[in-house]
C-alpha cells in the first residue's frame, strides 16, 4: 500500500495485506508512513485492483525477445509503487506527445513536465504529498524530517535507487557547488532570536530512509524542498565515472570535450543539473532521452522501469514518446497547432482569438489555466544597475510612480489583452497568499500631468534638441529596454510613445532568450518586461526576496547574497528589511508565525512598487488534441507546480 511501511512477518503480514484488499475494493486512499508525533500528507494514490502489472507493448516484445526483465522485476516491491490517479479513464499505451521547442537551452520545455520530484504538489498547492518518496514523518519542532523511500526502485538503466544517492548528492555535488549552484536555502534553518543561520545535516537510516536534521525549526522545509531542489538526488554510479573527485580533473576534461563540452565547468552544470537531456544519464522520469538534444527532433522514450502504475496495474507512462521539434519562430508554434504537428502545448494569451476561432477546425480544445501572476504587461527596473545616474533615478519612489501614471492602460488593457487583462497595478492576484485589498488601484489612474509633475520635481527639467530630459548634469537620459524576443513588441511600442510623452526617451533592443540570460545575469539589463509570478512568498521567495542573481529588480542584490557579501550590491532600507522579515519566515514555529512574516514582505513590495504593472494576469492557454486525454481543464500554470507537468503527464494518452 503506498507510503505505508510494512513489517513482513508473520500473522501480521497476513493481516495487513487482508486489509489493503478490503482498503482496494472500498476504493479508498491510502497514507503516507505516520507517527503519533506527526501530521501527515496521504499519498496521492489509489489502491491497484490486480496482482499482476501490465506493460506497453513495445517493452512485452523486449521482454519476450529476453533483453528485457519483467515488469514484475522492474519496479518497485508492490506495497511500494506508487500509483496514479487518472483523471478521465484508464488510458491505451502508445503515440507520441508531440510539441515544439527551440533547441537545447530550451531545456525546460520538456524539463518540467518530465519531472519527478521527490514531494508534489498537490492540486491547489496547498501543501505537498509524496512522490518518489513514499512518505515521511516530522518530529514535534520540525527540526527532524525522516523520509522514506521505495523499496526496489531502479533507475532508468536498471541500477537501484537507494538512499545513498541522496547522500552522494548531498555530500558530492550540491555541498561542493559541481553543477554551478549554490546549497539551496531550504536546507537552512534560522535561530528565532538570534538569527543565526545553520545548514542542515542528511544521514543515512538505512538503504530505503535518511534523515534531514535541523539545528532550528523549519516549518516548510518539505514545500521548500519540493521548489528549491525538487529531485534531492542523482545516480551515484554514473555521477562517479565524470566527477573530477572520482577520476581527476584532467579525464573529465576529456569525457567533457568528447560529449561537446570546451570546459569541465559547462560540463558538470550540463550533467549535474540538466541532465534530462543527456541519454547517457540515468534517470527516474517516465520518459528517458535517446538522441542527441542538437538535433532537429529531440526524442524521450518510455522508462521501462518507472515506478508508477494506474489502479488497473498498467505501468505508466501510456505514451511511448515525447518528440520536441525544434522551431526558430514563435508563429511555428501557433502554425504547428493548426496543422496538427504539435499535439500538447501552451501558449500565452495573446494567442486566445486565433486559436478559440480554430479550435473546431483544427481538432484541439483550448483550456485556461490559471496563474499567479502579478501583471501581463509591466516593467521591471534593476534596482542595482550598472549606471549610477540609473540607479539614483530607479531607486526614486517618484520616477517609477511616474513612469506607472503616464501610461493609459486602458488602451494596453484593450490593444494587448483584447480587455481581458483588467487595467491595474502589479500586485498578488485576489485569492492568493499576500493579496492587499487596494493594491491593484495603487498609480493605476492614467495621469501624464502627475507624471511630468514628479519627473520635474527629480530635477529633469533640461531637454535636448528632441524635447527629451535630460539628467540634472545635462547629459543624456535614456531607458533601454531589452527583451528576449518580440512577443512583448505591442506593449512596449505602446509603453515607448507614452513614456516619451512626458519626456523620458526609451530604446526596445530585442535580443535571444539566451543572451538575455546572459546579460540579465552580468548586471547588463537596465529595464525589461519580466513579469512578477509566485503562488506563495513561504513556499518561493526568490523573486521577492533577493537570494540569488534571478530577478531583473534586484540582480546585484541577489549576487550580494549569493556570494556571501563578497560581490554584488549589500541590500539597505526597505531591500535589508525584507531580509529580515524572510529569516523570521525562515525561523517560524507554526504557519501563522510564517502567514504573518510573509506579509510584511509583501507589504514592502506594495509600499515600493519596484515592479510597475500595466494590465492584470490572463490565462495560460492549454491546448491538446481533442485524441489528448485525461488532461486537466483548470490547474494552476505555475512554475512551482512545473507548468504542464501540474497535470501528472505520465497519465496523458492518446485516445484513437
Amino acid at each position: 500500500m503506498e507510503g505505508i511501511s510494512l513489517k513482513k512477518n508473520g500473522l501480521l503480514f497476513l493481516m495487513i495485506l487482508i486489509l489493503t484488499v478490503v482498503l482496494a475494493a472500498c476504493e479508498s486512499d491510502p497514507t503516507a508512513k505516520t507517527t503519533v508525533e506527526v501530521t501527515k500528507t496521504p499519498a496521492p494514490v489509489v489502491p491497484v485492483k490486480t496482482d499482476g502489472y501490465k506493460e506497453a507493448p513495445m517493452l512485452n516484445k523486449l521482454v519476450t525477445a529476453g533483453t528485457l526483465k519483467p515488469v514484475v522485476e522492474r519496479m518497485p516491491v508492490k506495497e511500494d509503487i506508487m500509483v496514479e490517479n487518472v483523471l478521465e479513464e484508464i488510458g491505451k499505451y502508445g503515440g507520441e506527445w508531440k510539441l515544439p521547442w527551440k533547441g537545447r537551452d530550451d531545456r525546460w520545455v520538456v524539463g518540467q513536465p518530465t519531472e519527478e520530484a521527490l514531494f508534489r504538489f498537490n492540486k491547489d498547492g496547498s501543501t505537498i504529498e509524496p512522490n518518489v518518496a513514499k512518505g515521511y514523518e516530522v518530529n514535534k519542532d520540525s527540526t527532524e524530517f525522516t523520509i522514506f523511500l521505495r523499496k526496489g526502485m531502479k533507475w532508468s538503466d536498471g541500477m537501484p535507487f537507494t538512499a545513498d544517492d541522496v547522500l552522494f548528492y548531498w555530500e558530492h555535488m550540491l555541498t561542493k557547488e559541481t553543477f554551478g549552484k549554490k546549497i539551496y536555502d531550504a536546507y537552512y534553518s534560522v535561530d528565532a532570536k538570534t538569527g543565526e543561520k545553520a545548514l542542515a545535516q542528511i544521514t543515512k537510516v538505512d538503504d530505503y530512509t535518511f534523515k534531514v536534521t535541523h539545528k532550528f525549526p523549519s516549518v516548510q522545509f518539505l514545500e521548500r524542498v519540493a521548489i528549491d531542489n525538487k529531485w534531492f538526488h542523482a545516480p551515484a554510479h554514473f555521477q562517479k565515472t565524470i566527477l573530477p573527485e572520482y577520476i581527476g580533473e584532467e579525464k573529465t576534461l576529456e569525457i567533457a570535450k568528447k560529449w561537446g563540452f570546451a570546459d569541465v565547468k559547462s560540463f558538470l552544470v550540463a550533467t549535474g543539473y540538466y541532465y534530462w537531456v543527456h541519454p547517457e544519464i540515468p534517470t527516474l522520469r517516465a520518459w528517458v532521452a535517446k538522441n542527441d538534444p542538437n538535433s532537429d527532433q529531440f526524442i524521450m522514450e518510455r522508462n521501462a522501469y518507472f515506478w508508477k502504475v494506474d489502479k488497473e496495474g498498467n505501468q505508466l507512462p501510456y505514451m511511448d514518446r515525447i518528440v520536441a521539434s525544434k522551431v526558430q519562430d514563435p508563429a511555428q508554434r501557433i502554425l504547428g497547432a493548426l496543422a496538427g504537428n504539435f499535439n500538447l502545448l501552451d501558449f500565452d494569451f495573446k494567442d486566445f482569438t486565433v486559436l478559440k476561432e480554430n479550435e473546431k477546425k483544427a481538432d484541439f480544445r483550448v483550456m485556461n489555466w490559471s496563474t499567479p501572476d502579478w501583471s501581463s504587461t509591466g516593467l521591471q527596473l534593476n534596482q542595482t544597475t550598472e549606471d549610477p545616474k540609473l540607479r539614483k533615478l530607479f531607486q526614486d519612489i517618484k520616477f517609477r510612480e511616474a513612469l506607472s501614471v503616464a501610461v493609459d492602460r486602458k488602451e494596453i488593457s484593450e490593444i494587448v489583452t483584447n480587455g481581458l487583462g483588467k487595467s491595474q497595478q502589479a500586485s498578488v492576484p485576489e485569492g492568493l497568499v499576500g493579496y492587499q485589498k487596494g493594491w491593484a488601484e495603487q498609480w493605476s489612474a492614467y495621469d501624464p500631468k502627475r507624471a511630468n509633475q514628479l519627473l520635474d520635481e527629480l530635477g529633469l527639467t533640461k531637454r535636448d534638441k528632441n524635447n527629451f530630459r535630460l539628467h540634472e548634469d545635462g547629459s543624456d537620459l535614456s531607458l533601454t529596454i531589452i527583451e528576449s524576443g518580440p512577443e512583448s513588441m505591442s506593449f512596449l511600442e505602446l509603453a515607448k510613445k507614452y513614456i516619451e510623452t512626458v519626456g523620458v526617451k526609451v530604446d526596445i533592443k530585442v535580443v535571444d532568450k539566451g543572451t538575455h540570460q546572459e546579460l540579465k545575469y552580468s548586471n547588463k539589463i537596465p529595464v525589461t518586461t519580466e513579469n512578477m509570478g509566485l503562488v506563495n512568498v513561504a513556499f518561493r521567495p526568490d523573486t521577492l526576496v533577493p537570494l540569488r542573481v534571478l530577478t531583473p529588480w534586484s540582480i546585484q542584490y541577489g549576487l550580494y547574497n549569493q556570494s556571501g557579501g563578497k560581490e554584488g550590491v549589500k541590500p539597505e532600507g526597505d531591500v535589508a528589511l525584507i531580509f529580515e522579515n524572510w529569516n523570521k519566515v525562515k525561523a517560524s514555529t507554526s504557519k501563522e508565525e510564517v502567514l504573518k512574516w510573509s506579509n510584511e514582505i509583501i507589504k514592502i513590495h506594495q509600499k515600493n512598487q519596484w515592479v510597475i504593472g500595466y494590465t492584470g494576469p490572463t490565462p495560460k492557454l492549454i491546448v491538446a488534441s481533442n485524441k489528448v486525454r485525461n488532461v486537466p481543464k483548470d490547474l494552476i500554470f505555475a512554475d512551482e507546480f512545473r507548468s504542464i507537468g501540474h497535470g501528472h503527464p505520465s497519465q496523458f494518452f492518446i485516445k484513437q
